[in-house]
C-alpha cells in the first residue's frame, strides 16, 4: 500500500491546545456540508499537516451518528489528501467540520472535500503569489 493513501497517527490533529488556536486564529473556507478551517502552524515531529474531522453534537444527539460522519469525512480526506500534499508549501492544521443537517452519503462528502481542498489550494496559491 502507497504511504500517500493512508491516514496514520502523524497526520491527526490531537492538541488541544491546536484546537483552540484552530477557532480563534484559524481561517474558514465552506462548502456545503462541510467547512474548513486551517492555520499555518510549525509541528515538532516533521507532520507538513495534521488533520482533525467533527461532528457536531449539538445537531446529532447519537454518537453512532456523529462516528458515521467522522468516519466518511476521514476517508473522503484520505482518498483526495494527495491533491493537498502535491500541490501546497508549508505545515497547515486543518480542521474539517460538517455542518450540514442530515446524514450524507459518502459521494457527497467526497465531492466537497474535494472541492473544498481545491479552493485551499487555490487559496494557498495566491496568498504565496501576493
Amino acid at each position: 500500500m502507497k504511504k500517500e493513501h493512508t491516514f496514520g497517527q502523524k497526520e491527526r490533529l490531537k492538541s488541544k491546545k491546536a484546537f483552540d488556536s484552530l477557532f480563534s486564529e484559524g481561517k474558514v473556507l465552506k462548502v456545503y456540508p462541510l467547512q474548513l478551517r486551517y492555520l499555518p502552524t510549525n509541528f515538532n515531529d516533521g507532520s507538513q499537516i495534521k488533520v482533525a474531522v467533527v461532528a457536531p453534537k449539538r445537531k446529532f444527539k447519537k454518537a453512532f451518528q456523529r462516528n458515521r460522519i467522522k468516519r466518511l469525512l476521514r476517508e473522503a480526506y484520505r482518498a483526495n489528501k494527495s491533491l493537498v500534499f502535491n500541490n501546497i508549501e508549508g505545515n497547515f492544521a486543518l480542521l474539517f467540520l460538517y455542518i450540514g443537517h442530515d446524514m450524507p452519503s459518502f459521494s457527497e462528502a467526497e465531492a466537497a472535500m474535494k472541492e473544498l481542498l481545491q479552493n485551499f489550494i487555490k487559496l494557498d496559491l495566491h496568498e504565496k503569489s501576493s
